[in-house]
């Protein structure tokens, strides 16, 4: 007599709820997979609008200028100059500038600190030069040089600025008070210059160069003439 059991089988029914039971999650996950595509389909266009919206929006309240030249230019001198510079000053100047001062100045007071930075050149002109003011005398070169002046003294924009402005609570920033601000401070740029000695200097330096050009062209002895002389 044999031993053997029977073998155990998996009924046929659990087999096929099983397979059921995959064959609904794999639709619910198709569908589901569809269902999102779609919506990130017909939500792509609106997005897209949106985005443009914004940036249209910060293009409005943060607009980028505009500079159009006009295309006729308008040539009003040319002539011919013969200035010699000999000495550039570097100058940096602080200016304070203000209007409606006092006990109001927090209401309708307008205060700004202006950073002048510019440069002064100095020279002579050669073009105020004539035959006689070169002549030879004993084997010496007398050169009399027309006096020395300013040839340029002017703000650079692209150094200057504002450093801080303070402007009342119940008034508008004064639109002038920048430019007044920078003509003060030209002006005190040219005269920290002239206070320092520019003229002087650029005479001595003038003499300087102009004595080796001189002695270059084979006048061993040069002698400067002041202007009046």
């Amino acid at each position: 007599m044999s031993n053997n059991k029977p073998k155990s089988s998996i009924p046929l029914w659990i087999i096929l709820g099983a397979a059921g039971s995959l064959f609904l999650v794999a639709v619910a996950w198709y569908t589901v997979s569809a269902v999102n595509t779609s919506i990130k389909q017909t939500l792509s266009p609106i997005q897209q609008v949106n985005e443009q919206l914004s940036t249209q929006v910060y293009d409005l309240l943060h607009p980028t200028p505009t500079v159009i030249p006009d295309p006729v230019t308008i040539i009003n001198e040319v002539r011919a100059v013969a200035k010699l510079e000999t000495i550039h000053y570097t100058v940096e100047k602080v200016v304070t500038a203000e209007t409606g001062q006092g006990l109001l100045a927090s209401f309708f007071g307008d205060r700004l600190l202006f950073v002048g930075h510019g440069y002064v050149i100095a020279g002579i002109d050669m073009a105020k030069m004539d035959e006689e003011d070169l002549w030879l005398q004993d084997g010496v070169l007398n050169v009399r040089l027309p006096e020395t002046e300013i040839l340029v003294a002017t703000l650079d924009n692209d150094k200057s600025y504002v450093y801080d402005r303070d402007t009342g609570i119940l008034t508008n920033p004064d639109p002038d008070l920048e430019t007044l601000a920078r003509q003060v401070a030209e002006e005190e740029i040219l005269n920290a210059a002239l206070e320092d000695g520019i003229l002087e200097q650029a005479r001595i330096n003038a003499e300087v160069y102009l004595e080796k050009f001189f002695n270059a062209l084979g006048y061993e002895f040069v002698e400067f003439v002041q202007a009046g002389q």
